[in-house]
């Protein structure tokens, strides 16, 4: 099937079945305002949602037969997320990153078993783009494929179960397979209900296309906000977003140290950047019954240090 085309329940439901031993059903937290709940993806194994879609693509891939080597392109939580998945079934695992990777992912990368190439942003983008790496293996990609895209949609459809009348979902945007899959088990249930995409003002492909009507290249500077924010849209990912997105809310990097200020000093809760996004979108939205997705929680020590002591 095409990537376009709508997830069905039932893929959903087998992405639950594969991932039920990886990924864990993380909780519905209510924030302090009494208008916003958290999904906290960061409590997953290897701190971020991408387990699930991982995972789920793996497995997947696996019931049609063996596979030896694989090869992906990651900003580092997806690869993460891949490697092991791929250590558990003895296969070997290439990873490309770009330079500006937290190095607490790259180092768990390695850990993990994966080669690391390590590129400029422009060439790793490149990569995303075309799955031309120069290496033997079987390319997943990090965003592009309907099980990684089914497996994110397994946490729309926990949402849907912990808190039913939910009115909105703020999702930070990276490549777009995390929104893409919430919006789509959201929806199929709650038609109603509003997904709000999360920029930061350092990196706004999204915003632009929806205004100009299909992809753009727009300036990205380079930030501690390292999960999320490219310089144009996927355009295999455009039919998707722009089909399913109600709203972007873009949130400037000091609101997103606040929110991770606020997620520490409140409820615990370590976040990356990403992870912290659609917190502080939340607030700047102010809609009752909202949940924000936190996405991920690996963030090198220095940056949390620094962030935390402002």
């Amino acid at each position: 099937m095409k990537l376009s085309e709508a997830l069905s329940e039932a893929e959903i439901a087998e992405a639950r079945r594969r991932i039920a031993d990886s990924a864990l059903r993380t909780p519905l937290v209510a924030m302090r305002d009494g208008r916003t709940w958290l999904k906290l993806e960061c409590l997953q194994p290897y701190g971020s949602y991408k387990i699930r879609g991982a995972a789920n693509a793996l497995r997947a891939r696996l019931e049609c037969g063996p596979v030896t080597r694989i090869v992906s392109a990651s900003a580092g939580n997806f690869g993460q997320a891949l490697a092991a998945a791929a250590q558990r079934e003895r296969i070997e695992v290439v990873i490309h990153v770009p330079d500006n990777a937290a190095r607490v992912k790259v180092e768990s990368l390695k850990r993990l078993g994966a080669v690391v190439h390590e590129h400029s942003h422009e060439e790793w983008w490149r990569i995303m783009e075309t799955r031309e790496s120069g290496d033997e293996g079987l390319f997943f990609h990090p965003v592009c494929e309907r099980e990684v895209i089914a497996g994110a949609a397994t946490i729309g459809a926990e949402i849907l179960e912990d808190l039913p009348e939910v009115e909105a979902v703020l999702i930070p945007i990276g490549g777009g397979g995390l929104a893409a899959g919430i919006a789509q088990a959201v929806k199929a249930k709650r038609p109603g209900c509003r997904i709000v995409a999360v920029e930061t003002e350092t990196a706004m492909p999204l915003k632009a296309a929806l205004e100009a009507g299909h992809p753009v290249t727009v300036p990205r500077t380079p930030s501690f906000v390292d999960g999320m924010g490219s310089s144009r849209v996927l355009d295999a990912m455009w039919p998707l977003l722009q089909r399913l997105i109600d709203e972007v809310i873009v949130v400037s990097l000091a609101e997103v140290e606040a929110a991770i200020r606020r997620l520490a000093a409140e409820h615990h809760v370590i976040a990356e950047g990403a992870g912290a996004a659609a917190v502080a979108a939340a607030e700047k939205a102010g809609i009752d019954r909202a949940v924000a997705i936190v996405s991920g929680g690996n963030v090198d020590r220095a940056v949390l240090a620094r962030i935390l002591d402002a």
